[in-house]
């Protein structure tokens, strides 16, 4: 029997479900059940009989897909197991799994993660002799993902001019030349890294018309998740595969577009109309989470961004408290505050630490919330801290485990070849190196016939490993995935090593090893997976996204603490949203462009709407950067909230002797000046001429002219860790402290 949807759903939410033809565009502001709208959706057109294996469902998180796909199947039955959902990574990489021999790549080919490619990118760094400094693995690192994600080739790259300029001004013309190196090595090793499951798709579907062909009758009804967050890659591949049927839905919020540092680019939300004219436009804009008071006060802010689609967001749900802004003498005393706040509102109205969130704009600001919380000893949680997979003992088994499936992987058999240690060494490694470089082999085919190219003292125990690997590889090609990694784990000497170590950090690593293999054991006892191979389980886990991960926090009752791009997608009873002030919230890197400070203020939009009934803003007068006192400035974006919606508290200092669960707040209506206060000077605006200089020659005494803070004159220079900082006095500002590879000045 069909749903009646009109009962099930708002008319918004309805009328975006029964629209299954033809180009789509659900415009969901926070909180108003997008999700819903989506299961539903895919559900009707089940209902409607269109075959599951033809509908693509693509999210951001492993984790958004799996309860998306539970949803369904309540509502459908297990139909919904065949849909294509996942991912855009892990979706594709099962399709490049198929397909990979069509662009030379290997169908075992490993998946690097950063770790795995920062560490590729540090060995080619020093085999070039380059300075590793100037050529820090994550910096080089990042340029090569940006690239990719504009689908800019390594050729391309080679031969743009303004890419060359680029890199020649920050000082790295060899950027180009490790991006070369860095995809041969990759080649060579049979391995692809998160940016290239995208990229490598992209050259798939445009050097192979048969093979696009294929997976456009394939899928249908295409649907994207989060669209505001796709970047060009992503945005091109989607758009090929419904160029068929042209049954394209996208579903997303311009206002939670955050991500453009990993290469999101709005646009792709903003401009969807011009590629589908044809377009249906939903917008879903009634809020179930939070507040009326939250609601309007993120209205409020976001209004000032000129780059959205408008929409009018609004909440059915109670007025609630107003938010509270809070202002303290410093960030130690903030942390005290917003300590003291959690801990009486936990006793006064009887809720669990759980219900409470910290959010921060950079992991620094959680130190002082730290030290806080402990003194009050209220138990918190940190997301963000160091994942599951990346522990040293889960990757040097990982690496065995993904040498088994492909080896020709360069970085794990680095990682494992005298691990336990079994008389390789360094010189050994090095001589195994240069030997595949003059010979044009991988490194594994010399490793497998190392008698050949190395005297025979050196190469009995290479010869070892190598006959351990090929048994290994024997092993997985016949047993389950456990069954593997069991074998490897107790043959490779790992398993007696860490039992070995009777530490309380070796009994850690050695309980991590077993907690490992029962994930395994656990992979392979799902009976609705088809494929239980030790290949599939390393994708698996190699598709895990930080998202999924959140999960995995302390368990137990507690804070939680995190940085507002880590909260994106979750919600939580009372927020707390602390360091409102100038240059940390908008952050200084992000306050020279207008493109820049939107997406500053959607962040903060964003952190606004994980909170549901209550919601506390936090800043401080003075924080310490750099070793230095500084006074600080609060954020312009309080001075964008309606001051309708806030109560401002301001801090006073306790009495001797006065309990720390005392309130300690002195009522004020709204965002007026505390007792003492310095004149604030009017803001300067920089002319619309303004161009910055190269400052790689700046000098102690020159004047300069910053787009904020007006005019000054250089008064220090200095170089630590690679980084030049200048202290300047501005006329208007005072002294300030500017790193110059992102402040923005013109020389004078």
């Amino acid at each position: 029997m069909a749903l009646d949807y009109h009962a099930l759903l708002n008319p918004s939410q309805a009328a975006a479900v029964l629209q299954t033809e033809g180009p789509c565009m659900i415009i969901a502001g926070a909180g108003s059940g997008k999700t819903r709208v989506l299961t539903y959706r895919i559900a009707h057109l089940l209902e409607q009989g269109v075959d599951p294996f033809n509908i693509l469902a693509l999210t951001f998180t492993n984790k958004a897909a799996k309860e998306m796909r539970a949803r369904i199947e309540k509502v459908v039955g297990p139909n919904a197991r065949n849909l294509w959902m996942g991912t855009f990574h892990s979706v594709f990489a099962k399709i490049l799994r198929s397909e990979a021999d069509r662009i030379g790549y290997p169908r075992s080919f490993t998946i690097y993660d950063t770790q795995d490619s920062k560490t590729l990118i540090g060995q080619i760094v020093k085999e070039l002799e380059l300075d590793d400094k100037l050529y820090k693995a994550s910096t080089v690192l990042g340029r090569i993902s940006a690239a990719k994600n504009k689908l800019v080739s390594v050729q391309q790259y080679l031969n743009d001019p303004v890419i060359k300029q680029d890199d020649e001004a920050a000082l790295r013309p060899k950027i180009g030349v490790l991006y070369q190196q860095y995809q041969q090595r990759c080649f060579k090793a049979g391995a692809m890294d998160f940016d290239d499951l995208l990229f490598q798709t992209n050259v798939l579907f445009r050097d192979h018309a048969d093979i696009l062909n294929k997976y456009q009758n394939k899928f249908r009804f295409v649907m994207v998740d989060e669209y505001q967050d796709t970047n060009y890659s992503q945005y091109l591949i989607t758009r090929k595969l419904a160029a068929k049927e042209r049954n394209i839905c996208v579903v997303g919020d311009d206002a939670q577009s955050i991500y453009a540092f990993r290469g999101a680019d709005i646009t792709n939300i903003l401009n969807f109309e011009k590629d589908y004219p044809e377009l249906n436009v939903f917008k879903l804009e009634q809020n179930y989470r939070s507040t009326k008071n939250i609601v309007w006060a993120a209205n409020s802010v976001i209004k000032n961004n000129q780059a959205q689609l408008r929409k009018d967001v609004f909440s059915d749900n109670e007025d609630g408290n107003l938010i509270e802004v809070i202002k303290a003498a410093s960030d130690n005393e903030e942390g005290k505050l917003i300590a003291q706040s959690i801990y009486e509102d936990k006793m006064n109205q009887h809720l669990s630490y759980d219900n409470f969130a910290i959010l921060y704009r950079t992991n620094a600001q959680s130190r002082a919330m730290e030290e806080a919380l402990r003194k009050l000893n209220i138990r918190y949680k940190i997301v963000g801290g160091l994942s599951f997979y990346q522990r040293k003992e889960i990757k040097d088994l990982v690496a065995y485990l993904r040498l088994t499936v492909n080896p020709n992987d360069e970085q794990a058999l680095r990682r494992v070849i005298n691990y336990p240690k079994r008389g390789i060494g360094d010189t050994t490694i090095s001589k195994l190196i240069n030997a595949a470089e003059e010979a044009n082999h991988t490194i594994w085919e010399v490793v497998s016939n190392a008698d050949q190219f190395l005297p025979a003292r050196v190469s009995n125990p290479v010869v070892g490993f190598a006959e351990k690997i090929k048994s290994y590889t024997t092993v997985a090609a016949k047993e389950d995935a456990f069954e593997a990694a069991k074998f490897i784990a107790k043959n490779s000497g790992m398993i007696e090593e860490l039992y070995a170590d009777k530490s309380i950090e070796g009994l850690s690593r050695y309980e991590n090893i077993q907690e490992l293999l029962n994930g395994i054991k656990e992979y392979v006892d799902d009976h609705e997976r088809e494929d239980k191979s030790l290949g599939a389980f390393l994708q698996d886990i190699a598709l895990v996204t930080d998202s999924d991960l959140k999960d995995a926090a302390q368990e137990g009752e507690a804070v939680t603490m995190m940085t507002i791009h880590s909260a994106k997608g979750l919600e939580f009873r009372n927020v707390y949203i602390v360091g409102m002030e100038e240059n940390l919230f908008p952050s200084q890197m992000m306050i020279t462009s207008r493109a820049d400070l939107e997406e500053e203020r959607r962040l903060f939009y964003v952190a606004i709407t994980r909170a549901e009934k209550k919601l506390t803003l936090s800043y401080a007068t003075s924080r310490y950067q750099w070793g230095n006192l500084r006074s600080c400035e609060k954020s312009r974006f309080l001075d964008e909230i309606d001051p309708q919606y806030l109560n401002v508290k301001f801090a006073a200092a306790p009495a001797v002797g006065e309990s720390p669960f005392q309130h300690v707040f002195e009522r004020r209506s709204n965002l007026v000046a505390a007792p003492v206060r310095k004149t604030v000077p009017t803001k300067y605006v920089a002319p619309a001429d303004f161009q910055p200089s190269d400052t790689s020659n700046l000098q102690a005494g020159q004047r300069v002219e910053h787009a904020k803070f007006g005019f000054g004159k250089v008064a220090t220079l200095e170089k630590q860790n690679g980084t030049v900082k200048a202290i300047i006095l501005f006329e208007e500002v005072g002294e300030k402290t500017l790193l110059l590879s992102f402040a923005k000045l013109r020389v004078l």
